[in-house]
């Protein structure tokens, strides 16, 4: 295992766009830096524990029984749209936004098992970075430990942007339309998991 590629894939994988980030800006930007936390957490121990997971068996297990993701899938698209629906309609009053809650440390965590981009990642990273020591478990607990580590920064760098945003925003009706923006493309980056859903049943 190339320790500094496993990092690059860590990075290029969590730092871009996607449902994690998404939520996590939009979250940024409404509540703030300090009650993201929990989400920000959420993501980067949920994670890790998928990747270990996939790594020790459930990735066989997928393997064998490919209806188990066609059957995550609609259930992953069906939450993202309910999150989109969560952000689009979240709280533009400053008052309001203080009696708000943000998302959740376990409900961001247990997020990442229906999320299709986390199990698009966490498969490519047990195929390509495994099999180059001589303890498989170890090189699954190194990857699970080079997300939590560089995927942390990246999910806290997306808030941070978010909170950034939201502080420019004086306007109620502006920062309406951002969290808009931020549903909207979190419903774009359901397209593929959309279109393989349908390929699956159509199949």
């Amino acid at each position: 295992m190339t320790i500094l590629s496993l990092i690059l894939f860590a990075l290029a994988t969590a730092g871009t766009p996607g449902p994690n980030n998404t939520i996590a800006m939009a979250s940024g930007a409404t509540y703030g830096l300090r009650r993201t936390v929990p989400a920000i957490v959420g993501v980067n121990i949920g994670f890790p524990v998928m990747v270990v997971l996939v790594g020790l068996g459930l990735g066989q297990a997928l393997a064998q029984w490919p209806v188990i993701l066609d059957v995550l899938r609609p259930i992953g698209i069906a939450y993202l749209l309910y999150l989109a629906w969560k952000i689009a309609s979240g709280p533009t009053d400053l008052s309001v936004r203080h009696g708000a809650r943000p998302p959740s440390f376990l409900q961001l965590a247990l997020f990442q098992f229906v999320n299709p981009k986390a199990w698009t990642m966490a498969v490519g990273a047990i195929a390509a970075y495994t099999g180059h020591w001589e303890s498989f478990t170890v090189e699954v607990l190194v990857i699970g430990a080079v997300f939590l580590i560089f995927g942390t920064p990246c999910t806290v760098t997306w808030t941070l942007m978010g909170v950034g945003a939201g502080r420019l925003i004086s306007k109620p009706a502006h920062l309406r339309m951002f969290n808009l923006v931020m549903a909207g493309l979190l419903v774009v980056s359901l397209v593929p998991a959309a279109v393989d859903t349908v390929e699956s049943i159509l199949g």
